[in-house]
């Protein structure tokens, strides 16, 4: 009895989408006060404006390895944005987004000892933005994140520009689990 129902069911599995290595999402930059909770939030529009666009694309066909790509529309000209994986959901609050993530995580928080804060145990890009506000900055790392840890990637303000000081947070993206 167990063959007929292996092989009524087998048809149903097939329609399920195979686990892509590769995934991408796509948002635009809203308040975190709009009706639908954002994908993306900006919590500096001189920066980061309502409407502007990222596209991330993470790609895991590579084991043990994580590549991101991130590509911008329609940010400042001419800025460099640090950005980070984050541990924390993208909130009203630029803090919720929580810490940098660490493969490593740093047993003091916040994360300052070189052994821990590094670009081999943090993923982290440096976005350049051109004169029209479009940039792709891409970073990888020989480590997966751990499953539902790594929830929000994090624009910080980098150059200080005008209320912003470089370590602001100024948008989050978040992330799919």
């Amino acid at each position: 009895m167990t063959a007929p129902l292996a092989a009524a069911l087998l048809p149903l599995a097939l329609l399920a989408p195979a686990a892509s290595p590769v995934s991408v999402q796509e948002a635009d930059f809203d308040p975190a006060t709009a009706f639908v909770p954002p994908a993306a939030i900006s919590y500096a529009q001189d920066l980061v404006p309502y409407g502007s666009h990222a596209r991330i694309v993470t790609d895991r066909s590579v084991p043990g390895r994580t590549a991101l790509r991130l590509t911008v529309t329609g940010l400042a000209p001419d800025h460099e944005f640090p950005v980070h994986l984050h541990t924390g959901d993208c909130g009203a609050d630029p803090a919720s987004s929580g810490p940098h993530y660490q493969d490593a995580p740093d047993p003091v928080q916040p994360s300052t000892d070189p052994a821990y804060a590094n670009d081999r145990n943090e993923l982290r890009l440096v976005l350049r933005t051109d004169g029209r506000g479009h940039g792709t900055a891409t970073a990888a790392v020989g480590w997966r994140p751990r499953p539902g840890q790594a929830r929000s990637l994090v624009l910080h303000a980098g150059t200080p520009a005008g209320p912003h000081a470089a370590g602001d947070r100024v948008a989050c993206v978040k992330l799919e689990r």
